[in-house]
């Protein structure tokens, strides 16, 4: 299988203030070392402060890093610019944040559509609401994203990622605002994605349950890869992580 991302001794810092004589910064990743291949999903899991929201958003070009090499689709991000970045991102990554990242005056249908007309590739509206469909959200297509509730608006985001051909599916707690029903329906569906060969999935998440539907999990501790397990049960997963404190 075809390597979609790759990371190598990427390190990133944020700064935290200044002393007397120079800017003072924490080290959030440290030589982070990770490949997600086509055709499979990767969970990232580890404690509050791990980085690994960090890890995804440089993965994914939204955070540059200081020092390493991320590829992806085999293009590299480091060092590359704005311009490079941004057609990057728009040809092969779609994105399931915790913000949501959707435009408030917009219903849930031209949210869904949008990256895919702003590509060059619009989509058509029976695309679209097939994609609110599966989410259970065919009934609310019309509907303000300002009118819909937090559960709803999560539910929008993954239904724009549903609907884009894009290779990578970045999710960032997909299921943070979500019930166990929704939860469960929206975990099935990005589990559905990499079985596409040319798509991948890559996820952040503290619900182990929803990590144990990964091919691998990666565990990420004090900003660093402290290893990973291949197809690992919910109670595996937590053993590993309680093991390795």
């Amino acid at each position: 299988m075809s390597v979609l991302v790759s990371a190598r001794a990427v390190c990133k810092s944020f700064p935290v203030g200044r002393s007397r004589w120079r800017r003072r910064s924490v080290r959030v990743l440290n030589d982070i070392n990770i490949e997600v291949r086509a055709g499979e999903m990767v969970a990232i899991v580890g404690p509050s402060g791990s980085g690994k929201s960090t890890l995804l958003y440089c993965l994914s070009g939204s955070e540059a890093f200081d020092s390493g090499s991320v590829r992806v689709a085999e293009r590299e991000l480091h060092g590359a610019a704005p311009d490079t970045i941004f057609e990057i991102r728009r040809d092969h990554i779609t994105f399931v944040f915790q913000s949501h990242n959707l435009i408030p005056s917009l219903s849930a249908s031209e949210n869904v559509a949008l990256p895919a007309r702003l590509a060059g590739h619009p989509l058509s509206r029976k695309q679209v609401n097939e994609a609110l469909e599966r989410v259970g959200l065919a009934q609310r297509a019309r509907a303000r994203i300002d009118t819909l509730s937090g559960g709803e608006r999560q539910r929008v985001a993954v239904a724009r990622a549903l609907a884009s051909d894009a290779q990578i599916v970045f999710a960032d707690e997909p299921t943070a605002s979500l019930d166990s029903h929704n939860a469960s329906n929206v975990l099935h569906l990005l589990r559905a994605v990499p079985t596409d060969p040319a798509r991948s999935v890559v996820m952040v998440t503290h619900n182990l349950e929803a990590a144990a539907l990964a091919d691998r999990v990666v565990l990420l501790r004090d900003g660093s890869v402290a290893g990973e397990l291949a197809r690992p049960t919910a109670q595996e997963i937590l053993e590993w992580m309680e093991a390795s404190r």
